[in-house]
């Protein structure tokens, strides 16, 4: 983020959002990490990385409001002070609909969940990691390498497609399983599955919000 506004006065509106960008991404490391565990049924690992993503939910919150409140002080172009609201908003959205995911997660501990969805939904997970650490690449280069950002911003939107195959293959899945769980569960583990879809999504809309930045701004 810093390196994005190479520019510009180092501020301290900036290291709280590029603080912000790594605790958000970090919720979806502790979401496939507890998707993984889940697989496993190893309840007590799924507990506790839905219990640490939860707090960091709760931190980019405060941040969120902290930027928003250093922002009326800073003394940046208003153009830099609505790029950075706007990519703030973005990452809270995405760790909100992380959290949605980990309390559904939450709520199959104690059902039985047919094998055969296990595979898919990691995999979708693993892709959420993934998508975000390109995501924060191309945050990263926007300042310096914008070609670069734009390619990797590309690379986010043919991911968050994968993404969406996994999410249709799993409702799919639910639909021909859905006689080996009770319906709660099928209903948990669906809104599990739209939950983060969505995340993809966040991360495609900020891509495409980086693509127009390195297309149109000046550096």
């Amino acid at each position: 983020m810093e390196r994005w506004f190479a520019r510009r006065r180092k501020s301290k509106v900036l290291e709280l959002a590029d603080r912000q960008m790594i605790l958000a991404m970090d919720t979806v490391v502790d979401l496939q990490k507890a998707v993984v565990a889940a697989s496993k049924d190893d309840k007590k690992k799924v507990e506790v990385h839905i219990e640490h993503l939860s707090k960091i939910e709760h931190e980019i919150d405060e941040l969120r409001r902290t930027i928003f409140e250093e922002l009326t002080k800073e003394t940046m172009a208003p153009q830099d002070r609505e790029d950075i609201m706007h990519l703030v908003k973005r990452l809270d959205e995405m760790a909100d609909h992380v959290k949605d995911g980990a309390r559904n997660l939450d709520l199959t501990l104690k059902t039985k969940i047919s094998d055969i969805l296990w595979g898919p939904l990691v995999d979708m997970a693993t892709k959420l990691v993934e998508i975000t650490r390109i995501l924060r690449k191309a945050i990263e280069v926007l300042g310096t390498k914008p070609s670069e950002a734009r390619r990797l911003a590309i690379t986010i939107d043919e991911m968050e497609g994968q993404v969406d195959e996994e999410y249709q293959k799993i409702k799919e899945l639910l639909l021909q399983h859905s006689d080996d769980m009770n319906m709660a569960t099928v209903l948990f583990l669906r809104e599990l599955a739209e939950e983060m879809e969505h995340v993809a999504d966040s991360c495609d809309d900020t891509a495409d919000y980086v693509r127009i930045l390195a297309t149109t701004r000046e550096f």
